[in-house]
């Protein structure tokens, strides 16, 4: 019996055929595009379990194609491309990318991403207990946050990272820990990422309500608390 079906939309054709190759002797049922438009079709046509996702495509880059399947679709996206700078990784996973790989990559690391990707798309929903510390609530429900009453506009992945400092408010965590529980894996030491998540928090929280919720552990990480 087949198992979880995955797109792979990438123009390197011996890229996306040795992908495939290892995919389906793990037991997944592949699929593979090589041009953006024809992908994005076939993406939101078909019912994918999960989607690795090339930046540089022939028709429609990665980055829209992406940008258009969120309009109506949560599938798992791994994004893959050649490019290796933060700014890059932070645009893929602001628009909702689910993780971000770059060339050239270990096989055995993205099928360990694409293990995550799929098990936090299987976990069961928690409960709708609404989380809070002091006048900062979020309703997982709802998928919303509020300040003082005021709604809180975040990307998926300001949202995510804000959920786990909040569900571990007053304990200092790594940043390792986050990566772990919000990226879903290690980043092989790739932490700046949550410094710049962190940086966009506090942006629209500490300064905005002229507050101070995201502290810095010097050696540690960070920790959030209302004092």
């Amino acid at each position: 019996m087949p198992g979880e079906r995955i797109l792979i939309i990438e123009d390197e054709v011996k890229i996306a055929r040795f992908v495939e190759l290892e995919l389906q002797y793990e037991g997944y049922s592949v699929e593979q595009e090589h041009d953006g438009r024809i992908g994005l079709e076939r993406a939101t046509a078909g019912s994918y379990d999960l989607i690795i996702l090339d930046v540089m495509l022939p028709s429609l880059n990665g980055m829209e194609i992406l940008r258009r399947l969120r309009q109506s679709s949560e599938t798992p996206v791994i994004m893959l491309t050649a490019k290796d700078e933060i700014t890059d990784k932070v645009m893929g996973l602001d628009i909702g990318a689910d993780d971000y790989m770059t060339k050239p990559f270990a096989i055995e690391e993205l099928l360990a991403r694409i293990r995550s990707a799929l098990k936090r798309k299987k976990a069961p929903a928690q409960g709708c207990k609404t989380l809070a510390i002091g006048p900062l609530e979020i309703d997982p429900d709802k998928h919303s946050v509020t300040f003082n009453k005021q709604e809180v506009d975040l990307t998926k992945k300001e949202y995510d990272l804000l959920k786990y400092l909040v569900e571990n408010k007053n304990i200092a965590i790594t940043r390792e820990q986050v990566l772990e529980k919000v990226w879903g894996y290690d980043y092989c030491g790739d932490t700046n990422v949550v410094d710049v998540y962190i940086r966009y928090l506090r942006s629209k929280l500490d300064d905005r309500y002229n507050t101070k919720l995201i502290h810095t552990v010097r050696g540690v990480g960070y920790i959030l608390k209302y004092e």
